[in-house]
């Protein structure tokens, strides 16, 4: 795809997510658009954001699990990035007309310690350049219409990520098994969605390893202090003004929120 189109989607999405609003899916008005086209869009909305003042504190990954790609109808993963202003702490009250499309997932975010470059990054590789994991919500806000979209829409959205709302307790990779880390996620005091995190790639540190060595191909890396969020072990759930939101992780702690 030519430099001018992707100019083109880019500043369709920037005016989108500037004024709260929805466009029309990016593949039916370009057809052969690919996925390298959609990363090249996505590359060019972060270099904006960074050049205009917004600070990258780390990437999520989207569509890792299951109950994901059979909610979304894609089957293989995706990444986006994560800025400062998106981050939430336990507790916050969110303005729900910041997003479009709000839905909430259960995750794990792996901090790093280290950085992480392909190629060849693996699991074990993950584990051992993690500072620690703590419970995250991952809010999620799609610019693009949702009926009919594909892997390629996504992308260009940014995986459609809004926001990130983290807390519990940190704990270090060798303090407990993060395949059997569950989730109980409440809206207003009633239990929506669980899920355990070997739902994602059968261990969510697998989804790190996957976005190192993608990430690769694209000429960047995973840097000390990162957060990167692994992926969603529960289907998303909608939210609504006014709704409260709490995970439940057990020994892991709580997270709640609340959209006003």
């Amino acid at each position: 795809m030519d430099t001018e189109t992707i100019t083109a989607i880019a500043d369709e999405l920037a005016a989108a997510e500037r004024d709260r609003t929805t466009i029309p899916l990016i593949t039916r008005r370009n057809p052969g658009m690919t996925v390298d086209d959609s990363y090249a869009v996505q590359g060019l909305w972060r270099e904006r954001a960074i050049g205009a003042g917004r600070r990258a504190v780390g990437r999520k990954i989207g569509l890792t699990s299951k109950v994901m790609q059979v909610a979304t109808g894609i089957t293989e993963p995706d990444y986006g990035a994560i800025f400062a202003d998106q981050v939430y702490e336990n507790g916050a009250l969110i303005e729900h007309d910041r997003f479009s499309n709000v839905r909430i997932e259960v995750e794990l975010a792996f901090v790093l310690g280290n950085a992480l470059e392909g190629p060849d990054v693996t699991l074990f590789d993950v584990l051992s350049a993690t500072k620690y994991v703590v419970p995250a919500l991952e809010i999620l806000s799609s610019r693009i219409e949702l009926e009919g979209r594909t892997i390629v829409d996504t992308i260009c959205d940014n995986a459609a990520l809004g926001g990130v709302v983290y807390g519990g307790r940190p704990v270090a990779v060798d303090q407990v098994d993060l395949r059997w880390v569950s989730a109980l996620l409440y809206r207003n005091e009633t239990i929506e969605e669980s899920g355990v995190a070997a739902a994602v790639l059968n261990h969510p540190a697998t989804g790190v390893a996957w976005l190192a060595n993608k990430l690769a191909g694209h000429g960047a890396r995973l840097e000390a202090g990162e957060i990167v969020l692994a992926g969603s072990f529960t289907r998303p759930m909608w939210v609504d003004k006014g709704d409260t939101v709490l995970a439940d992780y057990g020994s892991l702690g709580t997270i709640a929120c609340r959209f006003n």
